[in-house]
């Protein structure tokens, strides 16, 4: 089960202030000037519309459009019980939510308006101008307080999730830039040990073997037991060109925990099979693929945890990352998955998207063979040696 963190914690907060505000009326203890059941539906219909328009799954035009309900409502709810002691800290709530649906300096009008009916309604129990003016100062400069504040926290938030994204775009790409330098040098290093003495060492081999059948030759058992060294020696550099040019599952596992290593507020964990191999095209892919993944997670999914496991599966490395966020009905890719689509396309693979229960993305493409086993196939068909 998701756990609570401090944003949840606060909104129900203030859900339990405006239903604390408004128990007055609901339990009868001052009467309104509608009826009774009229105004615990129009009360039910703020908070309603409150809790839409701070809504992250909804549409910006739906969350303005509630955010307005809820401030025109409210207004229908303070104006109409003006007995009802602090009933207008409902309206610095919705005022505190503003930051939230509509930008500053609609959000200073809405508490300017809300002002206004304060201080209407306290003038309609008060003969004097003293109790309104002071009611009207109150509350105004707390909405007024209230509002920077939120918006303060919510610009540093925004900063810090840009902070955040820029700095696993720079580790991603880091790196990338460190892998493939890595493997060029392995690449490298593999040809040389191939030129150097794989050659000489099948040359060697094919000569011992043409020794071997010479008939009566007396150092025929020295020939192929030197053979048989050859063969083996010959073995080992290709295993070992073999191990230099293809990325290990440990190389690509660090890689990718380092891409989601220290993310605020995200424990992100990585699992890679130990018998997944990747080329440089395909390590590159799988950590765009991640980064891409952790910066959706980071701006949409309001989750806690991250998941990516990374298997060997038939003939296909196989991706599939999930959160425990709020996932999404309908999928919608912007520029970032469309990207991570044709990537994976690129390479002959594929891509899927669920958002049914948290987010779920699960990426396959096929799994290359290395280049230095086609090479020695080849070689052995041409020379008749055993690779």
């Amino acid at each position: 089960m998701r756990r609570l963190g401090l944003d949840e914690w606060s909104g129900l907060v203030m859900l339990v202030v405006c239903v604390g505000v408004g128990s007055p009326v609901m339990l009868g203890l001052v009467e309104p000037d509608i009826p009774a059941p009229v105004w615990v539906g129009l009360f039910v219909v703020t908070l309603g519309a409150a809790l839409v328009a701070v809504a992250e799954w909804g549409a910006p035009v739906l969350r303005w459009a509630a955010y307005g309900t809820a401030v025109v409502a409210g207004w229908g709810v303070v104006a109409t019980a003006p007995r009802a002691g602090m009933l207008p800290i409902l309206l610095v709530v919705i005022a505190a939510l503003g930051p939230e649906a509509v930008r500053l300096p609609v959000n200073l009008l809405v508490v300017a308006l809300n002002t206004a009916v304060i201080a209407l309604t306290v003038s309609r129990i008060h003969d004097g101008p003293v109790e309104p003016l002071a009611a009207a100062v109150f509350y105004g400069l707390i909405q007024i307080a209230t509002a920077f504040s939120v918006t303060a926290v919510r610009r540093e938030q925004q900063h810090r999730q840009e902070l955040t994204r820029a700095h696993i775009e720079l580790r991603a790409a880091s790196l990338l830039l460190a892998g493939s330098a890595r493997t060029a040098e392995r690449l490298r290093i593999s040809r040389e040990l191939h030129d150097l003495l794989g050659h000489q060492l099948t040359v060697l081999t094919l000569e011992l073997e043409a020794a071997r059948h010479r008939e009566g030759d007396p150092a025929r058992e020295h020939v192929e037991r030197a053979g048989r060294v050859a063969r083996e020696v010959l073995a080992d550099v290709r295993d070992t060109v073999s191990a230099l040019r293809a990325g290990s599952a440990a190389d690509l596992a660090e890689a990718l925990r380092d891409v989601g290593r220290d993310i605020p507020g995200l424990d992100v964990t990585v699992e890679v099979g130990e018998d997944v191999e990747a080329d440089e095209e395909q390590t590159a892919a799988l950590v765009r693929a991640v980064q891409e993944i952790i910066t959706n997670t980071l701006r949409h999914a309001c989750a806690r945890e991250l998941g990516v496991t990374i298997v060997r599966h038939d003939d296909a490395i196989r991706l599939a990352a999930v959160d425990d966020g709020q996932g999404a009905r309908n999928v919608l890719p912007g520029n970032g998955l469309r990207g991570l689509a044709e990537r994976f396309a690129a390479l002959g693979g594929e891509i899927a998207y669920d958002g049914s229960s948290g987010f779920r993305v699960i990426a396959r493409m096929p799994a290359r063979r290395p280049a230095w086993s086609v090479q020695t196939t080849r070689a052995a068909e041409t020379t008749g040696v055993p690779a």
